[in-house]
């Protein structure tokens, strides 16, 4: 009896876990299907190599495009290095006493910050204090501010995976602290540190609130030629054009939406494709 009750549990178990997966894919699917269907009707190679032309309603959205790959770069060059390095300092070299602990906290209570208040953050600082202006490196910085705190948790958490006796047979053999990081620690744990920034860069991808107040534009004339120009992204000139543009064509709108998706899904197939390099070079 007690058999047959643990294989009716088992599959219960089973039934309540594939239920769940169904119920979190299926929205996830309808979304993207639905914005497939609705945007691709307005792509075309000129939709996707041409300037806007009359608030959005013809034309194209190449400099949002750009603008969107400008922004994610910069993210990642400014929030990686930091979050990686704040990273190891908390796991290998910080002790672990009250002024730690408060730190890990608050770098996880900086995750849960609004979105809007890491622009006004990016206003302050980086436009008025800093004299950036309006410009993409404000909001690449500002980005970079709020991806940090998940680039710094993930980063943490990957190095804590690796098994502490890796760390002591480097040490053991005359290394140094920095040495076995280096050469021990952070290829064990590259991959998913990878996937951290990943995560963390998609996200501000998204993100409308911080730029709108730091230097995106809706329309500009031509492309950003320097970290100072004025600059178009894919997540604000959607919002505009949704809100504030009347007689936006639909599909415009979901093609705008699809772009920013293949975007942003375009950045994970090449983190993808680093992460599997660097697990295969470590394994060979």
């Amino acid at each position: 009896m007690s058999i047959v009750r643990r294989r009716i549990t088992q599959r219960l178990a089973f039934g309540l876990l594939a239920a769940a997966t169904v119920v979190v894919v299926l929205p996830v699917l309808f979304i993207i299907v639905y914005m497939a269907v609705e945007g691709a009707p307005a792509l075309s190679w000129e939709f996707l190599t041409s300037a806007p032309r009359m608030a959005g309603k013809e034309g194209g959205i190449l400099p949002a495009i750009v603008g969107t790959f400008y922004l994610m770069i910069g993210t990642i060059v400014f929030a990686l290095p930091v979050g990686v390095l704040a990273g190891i300092y908390l796991t290998e070299y910080a002790r672990d006493n009250w002024l730690t602990r408060t730190i890990n906290l608050a770098i996880l209570n900086l995750a849960g910050v609004p979105s809007i208040v890491f622009g006004l953050f990016g206003l302050g600082v980086f436009v008025m204090l800093l004299q950036f202006g309006m410009s993409l490196l404000a909001a690449s910085l500002t980005l970079a501010a709020q991806a940090l705190a998940m680039t710094i948790t993930t980063s943490r958490e990957a190095i804590l995976s690796v098994p502490h006796e890796f760390r002591e047979a480097s040490l053991a053999v005359g290394t140094t602290r920095w040495q076995t990081v280096r050469h021990v620690v952070l290829p064990q744990s590259m991959s998913s540190i990878i996937t951290g920034a990943v995560l963390a860069m998609s996200r501000a991808a998204g993100e409308t609130a911080p730029i709108l107040v730091v230097g995106a534009a809706f329309l500009v004339p031509g492309l950003p030629t320097s970290p100072m120009d004025r600059f178009m992204a894919l997540p604000y000139h959607l919002y505009t054009a949704a809100a504030h543009v009347p007689g936006m064509p639909r599909s415009v709108m979901w093609g705008t939406a699809l772009a920013l998706l293949a975007v942003v899904l375009s950045f994970n197939l090449i983190a993808i494709i680093i992460r599997l390099r660097v697990r295969r070079r470590r394994y060979s």
